[in-house]
């Protein structure tokens, strides 16, 4: 896998009514993003992803830049090279966990130049070889609807990891779980993500999943970054009122 050096982002955008302007890096492990409702940390992923327009700035993944506004440079979102698990997974519910996988290992295939392009023969290695690394071989033929909660999780993350992305973006990866589902796959989650050789965003609501999974935690109101660092800084000096009850929500306990 890339991304070895990193995230590095500065992005500026008017998204309705909120103006989103933003500066992060993430050099190593995961960074987790939380916020209040409203406070632009899914169109913050939107905007790297490239899927909504930004005014100004620049994204930087493992050296590569996608996007300079002052250089002109705007690399297409399928061209990013951004692994992306939406809060809902997004999954092929008429398709087998094997064929979801093998549909983004097939697409990104096809957009790679002849030079670079996998065969069948590679591709299938690479499905079953993500397959085995999320734990989830023995439902490589059971539909995704099929699944549990914690079970869709893997495959959407499998799914997603299985074009070698540059970098990864999780969208309130536990939001869907029930208490105990997400209490393992938070579980789960956090030792992936520590051993995961990428830069890595996990957006999420959650005192818990912010302490668990973030190696450093950004905070983002109305927009704007009001702090940064580790879970142990923020609760030791919060900077806001809603830091100040995030830290005692984790205090008093979560699922």
């Amino acid at each position: 896998m890339t991304g070895a050096e990193g995230l590095r982002a500065r992005v500026a955008a008017r998204i309705g009514r909120l103006r989103l302007d933003v500066e992060l890096e993430t050099a190593g492990g995961t960074l987790a993003l939380v916020g209040p409702n409203g406070s632009g940390k899914t169109s913050l992923l939107s905007l790297l992803l490239g899927v909504l327009p930004v005014e100004r700035g620049r994204v930087e993944v493992g050296g590569a830049v996608l996007l300079d506004t002052e250089a002109g440079i705007d690399v297409p979102v399928e061209e990013r090279g951004i692994g992306y698990v939406p809060q809902d997974y997004a999954l092929f519910p008429h398709l087998s966990v094997r064929e979801n996988v093998a549909f983004a290992v097939r697409s990104a295939a096809s957009r790679r130049s002849a030079v670079g392009r996998a065969d069948g023969v590679d591709r299938a290695e690479r499905v079953d070889a993500m397959l085995n690394e999320l734990g989830i071989a023995a439902l490589a033929h059971r539909r995704t609807q099929a699944l549990s909660g914690g079970e869709q999780q893997r495959v959407a993350l499998a799914r997603a990891l299985s074009v070698s992305p540059r970098a990864l973006l999780l969208d309130e990866p536990l939001a869907a779980l029930d208490v105990h589902s997400r209490r393992e796959v938070r579980a789960f989650l956090a030792g992936y993500l520590r051993a995961l050789p990428l830069p890595t965003i996990v957006v999420t609501h959650d005192a818990a999943d912010a302490r668990l999974l973030g190696r450093r935690v950004v905070v983002l109101e109305a927009g704007r970054v009001t702090q940064a660092g580790t879970w142990e800084e923020l609760a030791a000096r919060p900077a806001s009122r809603f830091v100040e009850e995030l830290v005692a929500s984790e205090r008093g306990g979560g699922v």
